[in-house]
């Protein structure tokens, strides 16, 4: 009997009689596709440069990524906004980071319009957008498109993945995670990794894994119903880990370091058609030491860095790689529609020496030569929060002038992959119009027939403000829709316009000729009007893409005109007021779920607390209370913050009680019980008494009298000489009864998890009298600008 439906929310066109023999029923519509539809699939890199691709050129070897653009499109002339969240709202939203309240990662948000960081719902994403039209819809991996202060179990949710249109989610919420102990979110709820890192995991395979899982639950129920899938990787953010054997591969590539990188990618782009013969290689960065001035030291340490990054990058080219062998071997990847993109170019964090452990740049403490040195065969694998050098940034990005944060080209301009064996007739070809992200949604739509929707959930929606490519697929000669795209990163400003582009670097062309690192000067009013009079550069990139000379002197009307036309961008998107602060932002007031209190009660069996919502314990005294009880044999954590890279953790084991404050990674700070906790119910505590000012500046925090206490009697006491002064790193959580991630101390193995009983532990803190919230807020903006 067939059977009568009918669009909801029109009138039942069956009949009601008295009895069911008197009736015939009809039913609303289910919400379904139409036939033949084709799946989406978004792969996003972190921080990967346009010359870090196989296919763009580099020597890193990237066969699935390689095979995308030979049976699929690679698209020349890509640009991003310079940054994680600001490009990633672009590419789901299809409107400009501005538009979307993403001027900056949501950690840096502030007060006005284009720069809250709560993407207003008459943005609707993709994924809402194609939730209409009988879609599945699946998030894996990073997010951090949620304001910081909203990603506890508190929340609210509805800036979640699930909460913007997503049915199922696997990943992480905020901008950078540990590849061996990573912070999982399954759809609204922490979960921990499936195997430990000596089991063999690893964060980009289980994403994969997640991934290809997803859509097979979907397949063998609704073979026929389309998924779209944002697959966004934690690679190529730091740290970077991978396992060793794929790190093993690069073993002497990289020893004729970065200056030779550059010439052979370039040569390479050329031979490839990328570039032209007579385009020339963007000028030596001032920022980057020459290879051949360096120690012999320093470039056996900065080439281990680079081949760990490749390794890195080959491991999580071939997770890519099962992903698009599921769908071929389960015949959907012919009509899958496949976009790659990387969110920025490729990333200066790891600052002009590289890093064995961020955390120790967060707090101000100095790397080490020797340690690095010491550390150079640990590299990769889950002792170590590494991060490349600024030198291999720059090369990373060959042949465009500077880096991520920046909107020079280094900074914007970013590799582009389309592959559609069903709907795209070309394979193996380049195309070379001007495009931005805003424009991967329009051209989603576009390819599958589809209008932007009037509403989403009852919410008007706005103009989708980029245009579609669509049109570029079959034929590479057709011209660009996109005329201008102005561009804005901590008042570091340019436009293009029809094969012309204006650049106003803040605070200069490069930190050495500006005389200030990224953020520490604040732009002021007399100061922008001096740039707008002196400060641009003028680039007709049609014959220059590389920005290798400067026509403003040459070029001045149509200099003043481009300078007019940013502004009149900059009105329509809300880009306006320009903020340098790259420093001083992070540590605005933002509207907060819960004031600040001074005692924080936490209980065993919940989620973690991230760091942003968890009590402050840094630079103040404070005491740590917990309500337990154990048997004779019990042993576990009591109460944890951190990870292997700094953090606090109070345990019992083998009876007696400990304390271990680990300073940066480097140092284990360590007070224990005289005696054995005896089996019963207990008061277990921790004081801290500061007995000094802290050095922020020389990465010292407040030194103190530390002591342990069972019912109140004093057990074990020690003098701190030094702690953590700034941030505790990332990962973990605050988390009562475990430890999550990566152990904080080598005296346990994680999760460790305590055995006896625990009711709650209170953690008070007293004013923290040494607190400099000046440097406070300097280095919340390094931790939060190294973590998007």
């Amino acid at each position: 009997m067939a059977l009568t439906e009918y669009p909801s929310g029109t009138t039942f066109p069956g009949r009601i009689g008295r009895t069911i023999g008197e009736s015939d029923p009809a039913w609303p519509t289910p919400n379904r596709s139409q036939p033949g539809a084709a799946n989406v699939v978004f792969i996003v890199l972190d921080d990967t440069g346009y010359g870090q691709f196989g296919c763009y050129g580099s020597p890193i070897n990237t066969p699935n990524l390689d095979r995308l653009a030979t049976n699929g499109l690679l698209y020349t002339n890509m640009h991003t906004t310079a940054l994680c969240s600001p490009s990633r709202s672009c590419m789901l939203t299809g409107r400009n980071h501005h538009s979307n309240a993403m001027a900056c990662i949501t950690e840096g948000s502030t007060g006005f319009p284009g720069s809250n960081g709560a993407i207003p719902f008459e943005n609707g994403l993709l994924s809402e957008m194609l939730l209409q039209h009988g879609y599945a819809t699946y998030c894996i991996g990073k997010w951090h498109l949620t304001p910081a202060e909203q990603i506890s179990a508190a929340g609210p949710y509805d800036r979640w993945p699930l909460g913007r249109g997503f049915e199922r989610y696997y990943g992480f919420l905020g901008g950078d995670t540990h590849q061996y102990y990573p912070d999982l979110v399954f759809d609204n709820h922490q979960v921990d990794p499936p195997k430990t890192p000596e089991e063999g995991y690893h964060l980009s395979e289980d994403l994969a894994d997640r991934a290809i899982n997803f859509i097979a639950d979907l397949k063998q129920v609704a073979p026929d119903k389309p998924f779209f899938l944002y697959f966004a990787t934690g690679a190529n953010h730091a740290p970077h880990q991978a396992p060793p054997e794929w790190v093993a591969k690069y073993r002497g590539k990289f020893d004729d370091g970065w200056d030779a990188y550059r010439e052979k990618v370039f040569a390479r782009q050329k031979e490839l058609g990328i570039f032209a013969d007579d385009v020339e290689l963007s000028r030596h960065d001032p920022d980057v030491a020459r290879w051949d001035d360096l120690s012999a030291d320093e470039q056996r340490l900065y080439a281990r860095m680079m081949e760990v990054f490749a390794g890195y990058f080959e491991h999580v080219d071939h997770q890519i790689g099962r992903l698009i062998d599921y769908l071929e071997s389960t015949r959907q990847l012919d009509n899958t529609l496949v976009m790659l993109v990387s969110d920025n170019g490729a990333s200066a964090e790891g600052g002009p020496h590289g890093s064995v452990n961020e955390n120790k740049f967060f707090n101000n403490v100095p790397d080490d030569l020797q340690q690095n040195l010491d550390a150079i065969d640990d590299l990769g694998g889950p002792k170590y929060f590494n991060h490349y050098s600024w030198g291999w940034t720059f090369a990373g990005n060959t042949p465009f002038r500077r880096w991520k944060r920046e909107t020079y080209r280094g900074g914007v301009a970013d590799g582009f992959l389309v592959h559609w064996p069903a709907g795209i007739k070309a394979k193996g070809e380049l195309r070379q119009q001007y495009c931005h992200v805003i424009d991967m949604v329009p051209t989603v739509l576009d390819a599958l027939g589809i209008d932007p929707p009037a509403a989403i959930r009852g919410v008007s929606q706005s103009a989708i403000e980029g245009v579609s490519l669509a049109h570029t697929f079959d034929d590479a000669q057709a011209p660009s829709k996109r005329h201008t795209q102005y561009f804005e990163m901590f008042a570091h400003r340019s436009i293009y316009h029809d094969g012309w582009r204006a650049v106003c670097p803040f605070p200069g062309a490069s930190f050495a000729e500006a005389g200030a690192g990224f953020g520490a000067v604040e732009l002021t009013e007399d100061k922008l009007r001096e740039l707008d009079a002196t400060g641009w550069e003028l680039y007709h990139v049609d014959v220059d893409p590389t920005e290798t000379k400067n026509l403003a002197e040459s070029e001045r009307p149509r200099l003043v005109e481009m300078i007019a036309l940013w502004y009149t961008e900059a009105g329509k998107y809300h880009v306006l007021p320009l903020d340098s602060r790259g420093t001083m932002r992070f540590a605005d007031p933002r509207p907060q779920i819960s004031a600040e209190r001074e005692s924080y009660v936490y209980f065993p069996g919940t989620q973690a607390v991230p760091e942003n919502t968890a009590v402050k314990v840094l630079n103040r005294a404070h005491s740590i209370t917990a309500e337990a009880e154990l048997a004779e044999n019990d042993n576990g954590v009591i109460v944890c913050q951190g990870s292997n890279i700094g953090g606090y953790t109070m345990f019992v084991q083998d009876g007696l009680l400990h304390y271990v404050h680990n300073y940066v990674g480097a140092q284990e700070l360590h007070v224990v019980s005289n005696a054995a906790v005896a089996p019963g119910r207990h008061t277990l505590r921790y004081e801290f008494v500061p007995t000094g000012p802290p050095d922020l500046l020389a990465g010292r925090g407040t030194p103190g009298h530390a002591r342990l206490l069972v019912d109140d009697d004093v057990v074990g006491e020690a003098d701190f000489p030094v702690t953590v002064p700034l941030s505790l790193g990332i990962g973990g959580g605050l988390a009562v009864g475990r430890n999550p991630g990566s152990p904080i101390t080598t005296m346990y193995a994680s999760p460790f998890a305590f055995t006896g009983t625990i009711d709650k532990v209170t953690i008070s803190t007293s004013p923290a009298e040494h607190h400099d919230h000046e440097e406070a807020a300097r280095a919340e903006a390094r931790v939060a600008m190294a973590r998007q």
